[in-house]
């Protein structure tokens, strides 16, 4: 039925074929910005049951990275913004790497030397300093007083994050 080159030459063939593949799947890598490595932990919805959140007791800080990635005996927290990227990241989203940087270093007991940003377009590198680390401890007890004051005010005047916040129908001060 078959010639007998044919056999000869399928396993070469197969061979390419893979090769096609490999090449394929890391270029595919590549183009996602994500590092290498091995992914730990995905929040992403489409990995199946929802993971369960990263949490510091002393610190009063719960979060779930959209992404861990294993590389070599680091931990790199991921988070992926659906936007196109800002020429530099936005104070708020660095501050959210940073806490999920804290609660990996809780959690896992390696501090990570940095978190990665993920824009649709562009993928910042933060390094986890300590002068974010303190920053964000600062926002942090900032937040716990004015929770205590039960007086929090609104602090922006864009509409439309207004539109999609949580607290919309209850608060007196939307724009």
């Amino acid at each position: 039925m078959f010639p007998n080159w044919f056999f000869t030459l399928l396993p070469f063939l197969l061979i390419a074929l893979a090769l096609l593949f490999f090449w394929i799947s890391a270029r595919l890598k590549r183009n996602t910005g994500m590092p290498e490595g091995r992914i730990i932990y995905a929040d992403s919805g489409q990995w199946g049951k929802p993971v369960k959140p990263l949490y510091d007791a002393a610190l009063g800080l719960t979060g779930k990275p959209d992404y861990l990635i294993r590389k070599r005996k680091t931990i790199i927290p991921v988070e992926v913004k659906s936007t196109w990227a800002p020429t530099v990241p936005y104070e708020s989203h660095k501050l959210q790497l940073v806490a999920y940087c804290l609660l990996v270093e809780s959690y896992y007991g390696k501090r990570p030397p940095y978190g990665l940003l993920r824009y649709r377009n562009r993928t910042f590198r933060v390094n986890f300093t300590e002068e974010l680390e303190y920053q964000l401890l600062d926002v942090l007890d900032e937040i716990r007083e004015v929770k205590e004051q039960d007086e929090a005010c609104r602090s922006h005047r864009q509409k439309n994050r207004c539109a999609r916040c949580g607290y919309r129908y209850v608060c007196d001060q939307r724009l």
